[in-house]
């Protein structure tokens, strides 16, 4: 059985991942109206991603015997100025994930909650690579500028994410 605390923060974090599907499809839709369908697909698939980040807690709290608590969702702020400023948010909000992330790991050590500790392991490592790759996409966006040609290329790179 879940603790109050833990339940309570399970649930902020199942709202946050959701929040953060939708500010990702809120991204593909921007790059969808250039149309630059890479990137599109890129966060289209990144927000799938987290929606199924989402559904992963959703089915731990109903396992670990709590109640699975939906919230409203913040509407994402819009439109963006342009690749890189897309992608400098996405890095920041990946951090920003890390770092609830690691609190709830904190809770659950503190409440020693070992069940939980160990389902949130597996978070701890995803947002190793979650980092990764924010920081890599816009280190190359940084690095190809706004020149439109090159913009293209990285365009057809990230496309090719399965």
């Amino acid at each position: 059985m879940l603790k109050k605390s833990v339940e309570d923060a399970l649930n902020k974090q199942l709202n946050a991942e959701f929040y953060s599907s939708y500010l990702y499809l809120a991204m593909s839709a921007y790059f969808e109206s250039y149309p630059m369908k890479g990137f599109a697909k890129w966060l289209r698939l990144q927000a799938k991603e987290e929606m199924a980040h989402g559904m992963k807690f959703y089915d731990y709290i109903i396992e670990a015997g709590g109640t699975p608590k939906l919230t409203a969702i913040d509407a994402p702020k819009t439109p963006w100025k342009s690749a890189q400023a897309v992608f400098e948010q996405v890095y920041e909000h990946e951090q920003k994930v890390t770092g609830l992330i690691y609190a709830l790991m904190e809770l659950s050590i503190k409440e020693k909650d070992h069940a939980t500790t160990n389902f949130l392991g597996w978070f701890v490592k995803e947002q190793v690579e979650e980092e990764a790759n924010a920081s890599e996409i816009l280190a190359q966006i940084k690095i190809v500028g706004d020149i439109p040609g090159h913009l293209f290329w990285l365009d057809h790179q990230l496309g090719k994410r399965e």
